[in-house]
């Protein structure tokens, strides 16, 4: 048995000022505030949130999720656990099919293991004229022995798919993709605003980071991100790095979606948690200056340097989030997502210990994944 106690717990109800938590072979046994009825083994001020779930990211620690490699694979989730993601899934880019299958089998198996949540396929099924870091020479439109290659390949193992709808077959893949119990997500998509409902409609339930690299908003032609953002069937992922998107926008979105529709990610690359540089992204070369990605060749930005602590604290601290629709952009949504909300993404009793202890800076002090202190 574990006891935390003493600051704010933000529980699936709200914060209890003064709050406690009892935890028993790994799971929230007891939640209450004030005097715990039991000794404390940990006192804290300021907070204690759920574990954040970030279902989109690429590497970081200096290593990418890219190749399979089981220890650069291990290095990218500790990276990231430290920063308090507890849940975390393991973002591929664009590839040539045997790549992606050989990549998918090697996750697959460190799935198994527990090492990350699930796999996403960012591309190769991908709008050219909106492809940001993708390699142009391995896109392609969604070929349906292709995607059930790939999806066979992960064996329930792929958890989301980022494609663009408007691609010949993509309404298709979407309803594949849907079937298998994926999350078929619109991204990196040229779209018109009638082709994003039907691909809604179809099954799509994610906007793979809503305004970027998509076709923008036009008062005549709005495009997919209306579509998608009026949409109560869909979650929005935002990238909250201060590059990816403006914070009166994240405020915007915010008011017009609501936290139950929002999930934060990191859309990290293998720079996160690893400093300025010289890295890859898939095959493509990428510089980091100031700690923002972006390709050597054309300077589109690759992903970002973000940890899911830094987005919580510029959800809170610049787009007008008040500490309980952080912790649902940052955990509850993500896990309603992935279908994993009955067990994680919120401290409520019988749910895993997945927690994060931040300082009145929101900065982690630190984090336990299923009732065991895995970094501080």
């Amino acid at each position: 048995m574990t006891v935390i106690a003493g600051g704010s717990v933000v529980t699936s109800h709200g914060p209890l000022d003064g709050g406690w938590v009892r935890i028993q072979d790994g799971r929230i046994a007891a939640i209450g505030q004030g005097a715990p009825p039991y000794p404390a083994d940990t006192t804290f001020d300021g907070w204690l949130v759920p574990g954040f779930v970030d279902i989109h990211s690429h590497g970081g620690g200096g290593a990418s999720v890219v190749g399979g490699d089981h220890e650069d694979v291990r290095t990218f989730a500790e990276t990231h656990r430290r920063h308090g993601t507890t849940t975390l899934m393991a973002s591929l880019v664009t590839g040539f099919p045997d790549d992606l299958e050989r990549d998918v089998h090697a996750l697959a198996d460190m799935v198994d293991d527990g090492l990350v949540a699930g796999i996403h396929l960012e591309g190769p099924w991908i709008s050219p004229q909106r492809r940001g870091a993708h390699d142009p020479h391995a896109l392609a439109a969604p070929d349906p022995s292709t995607v059930r290659r790939l999806l066979d390949a992960g064996r329930g193992r792929i958890r989301m798919v980022t494609l663009a709808p408007e691609l010949d077959q993509g309404m298709a893949a979407v309803r594949e993709i849907a079937d298998t119990g994926a999350i078929a997500a619109i991204g990196h998509t040229d779209s018109s605003f009638d082709v994003a409902r039907e691909a809604i409609d179809a099954g799509a339930t994610v906007a793979t980071h809503l305004f970027n690299a998509m076709a923008p908003v036009h008062h005549r032609n709005p495009g997919p991100i209306v579509a998608l953002l009026d949409d109560p069937r869909v979650t929005v992922e935002l990238i909250l790095d201060g590059a990816h998107v403006h914070e009166a926008i994240a405020a915007h979105v915010h008011r017009s979606a609501g936290a139950e529709r929002i999930a934060l990610v990191t859309d990290a690359m293998s720079a996160a948690g690893a400093g300025d540089g010289d890295y890859v992204l898939g095959d493509l070369a990428v510089r980091v200056e100031d700690g923002i990605a972006r390709l050597v060749d054309g300077g589109s930005i690759a992903g970002s340097t973000l940890t899911m602590d830094q987005a919580f604290r510029f959800a809170v601290t610049r787009a007008n989030f008040s500490i309980a629709d952080a912790v649902h952009a940052a955990s509850t949504t993500p896990a309603r997502a992935l279908g994993i909300a009955h067990r994680t993404g919120a401290i409520s009793e019988g749910y895993d210990a997945d927690l994060v202890l931040l300082d009145d800076e929101l900065t982690v002090q630190a984090v336990m994944v299923r009732g065991t202190w895995v970094a501080s």
